[in-house]
């Protein structure tokens, strides 16, 4: 696997070109606001359908959660993206030996109250209007193996057009209890959640 790396340099670059080209491209990016606990990190879970996604919620984690970000990646997208492990991500590569480690690495995060860990249980990219959200099994790994340490967020984002000749992007967050509960449980959870947050937002007006 590859590891996010420290380097201060290149993470400051990072953080302002991630800021910058997130105003530049999208009118307005809008969420919600949750309890953040300042002693426990925090799993976020989120739907994955463009490159958008990650750089999105690393701008809502300044604004909001004001922790340390980090973001599971494909392992093929981390090595052509090289300079990523300097902005927090590390790599998965599905069904191989090295997947047990990553699961494991993102768990070890979680150990750390000011970390933010992104996980996109779907695994791969999906239309923002799928009406369907799959989780892969190797998140409830992740939530084992880090039990009483992290509170779970939700995340739903959407992009739409509306006045503006650029896009804005709603973000819908909730805090949700994650002890005891089973991969179905959890996914069955998100779907609804999911589901609630593509009506209200298929029902803005202007």
């Amino acid at each position: 696997m590859i590891r996010n790396q420290k380097s201060f340099f290149y993470r400051g670059i990072l953080h302002y070109y991630v800021r910058w080209i997130v105003g530049r491209h999208f009118h307005d990016v809008k969420f919600n606001t949750v309890g953040v606990d300042p002693n426990k990190s925090i799993l976020l879970i989120a739907n994955h359908f463009s490159f958008w996604d990650a750089l999105i919620l690393y701008c809502v984690n300044i604004k909001l959660f004001k922790k340390k970000f980090h973001v599971m990646v494909r392992e093929d997208t981390t090595v052509k993206l090289h300079y990523l492990k300097f902005g927090g991500a590390f790599s998965i590569k599905k069904q191989s030996k090295d997947m047990m480690r990553s699961l494991d690495y993102a768990s070890q995060l979680l150990h750390e109250p000011g970390n933010l860990v992104l996980i996109f249980p779907q695994g791969k990219l999906y239309s923002c209007f799928t009406d369907n959200i799959v989780f892969e099994k190797g998140l409830m790994r992740v939530a084992e193996g880090a039990r009483g340490k992290f509170q779970l967020i939700f995340a739903a984002t959407f992009i739409q057009y509306l006045k503006s000749k650029k896009p804005d992007v709603t973000v819908y967050l909730k805090n949700e209890e994650c002890e005891g509960t089973k991969l179905d449980e959890l996914r069955s959870n998100y779907q609804r959640y999911y589901n609630a947050a593509k009506t209200e937002q298929s029902q803005i007006t202007l």
